[in-house]
């Protein structure tokens, strides 16, 4: 079975899908680090952010994996706290916007989820990457609310370029940032993370 689950920065995706996977004994997916682990290497390797068509070649020969415990492995390097640094950060968004490049991590992102039952969390993974997916949600929240998340993961960075790099991330993803037809929208505004999962293991359920 694969669980998809989509949102905005903030929405609590990654916490709830992290979560959900070790509750349901699912491999937890994460596509945002996928991105972030082809930025690390091309900074590693010298390539340029811009350049589309070297970024792809580097991600076709160098796809990203998940061990059993969910650690981001590419080039033979265990990447999961490197990849989440703020000069990361910055690269990312140039790295994915390339058409090429979010084509071969699809592939990608397509076979990991394929192999098993996954919990899947992105952009436009429901959407785009595994339409067949059994369990669609796509988490929201106020964006108050999702800046005080960020706020917790970024500790020492002033709340109002937490809210301005959400506002231009929810610009910039706008196009990929849309819920599957037959997706649940799930409002987390106010809810703990527990409570989150418990409602999304009860459509795993009722799917079954």
């Amino acid at each position: 079975m694969i669980v998809a689950i989509d949102g905005p920065a903030g929405s609590g995706k990654s916490t709830v899908a992290r979560a959900l996977a070790e509750r349901l004994g699912f491999r937890y997916l994460d596509t945002g680090a996928m991105y972030r682990a082809l930025a690390w290497l091309a900074s590693r390797d010298g390539i340029e952010p811009g350049d589309g068509a070297a970024l792809e070649s580097l991600a076709r020969e160098h796809p990203v994996s998940f061990d059993v415990d969910g650690r981001v492995e590419i080039s033979e390097a265990d990447v999961t706290a490197a990849i989440r640094g703020a000069d990361i950060d910055r690269l990312v968004p140039v790295v994915a916007r390339h058409p090429g490049v979010r084509s071969v991590m699809r592939e990608r992102q397509r076979a990991l989820a394929r192999s098993g039952d996954a919990v899947i969390e992105g952009r436009d993974i429901g959407r785009v990457v595994v339409p067949e997916a059994e369990v669609k949600v796509f988490l929201v929240a106020d964006p108050q609310e999702r800046v005080r998340r960020r706020a917790a993961d970024r500790p020492g960075v002033a709340a109002e370029l937490l809210a301005e790099d959400l506002r231009r991330r929810d610009e910039r993803d706008a196009v990929d940032m849309q819920a599957a037809p037959d997706a649940v929208l799930l409002d987390t505004t106010d809810l703990g993370i527990e409570e989150v999962v418990d409602r999304i293991v009860g459509l795993v359920e009722a799917a079954r």
